[in-house]
């Protein structure tokens, strides 16, 4: 039985969907790891820091409402630069 031309579009159109979809799924699951590279940073810089925790949530809510200036947070670190968080990113992971 031949197809007809509404059937190969109708065809195409399901083979982009599912395209689509992968890709939707693959943007999702990286913009995932973009955050939790990011959270890893945040955590490496925070304790790098040398700051007590009960006193964290002190200083981030000053320096939030301006009361501490930026330039004197990064003074108060004990070390004088954190160590870059690892990166385990694969660019062949990324690519298509």
């Amino acid at each position: 039985m031949a197809t007809t031309k509404a059937e190969k579009v109708q065809n195409e159109i399901e083979k982009v969907k599912g395209k689509l979809a992968e890709m939707t799924a693959k943007l999702k699951e990286l913009e995932q790891r973009k955050t939790d590279i990011e959270n890893s940073e945040i955590v490496d810089v925070v304790r790098g820091m040398s700051i007590p925790l009960d006193q964290l949530a002190t200083l981030l809510q000053a320096v939030r409402s301006g009361a501490v200036p930026s330039g004197v947070v990064d003074k108060m670190s004990t070390t004088s630069e954190v160590p870059p968080a690892a990166d385990d990113t694969d660019e062949e992971d990324i690519e298509e």
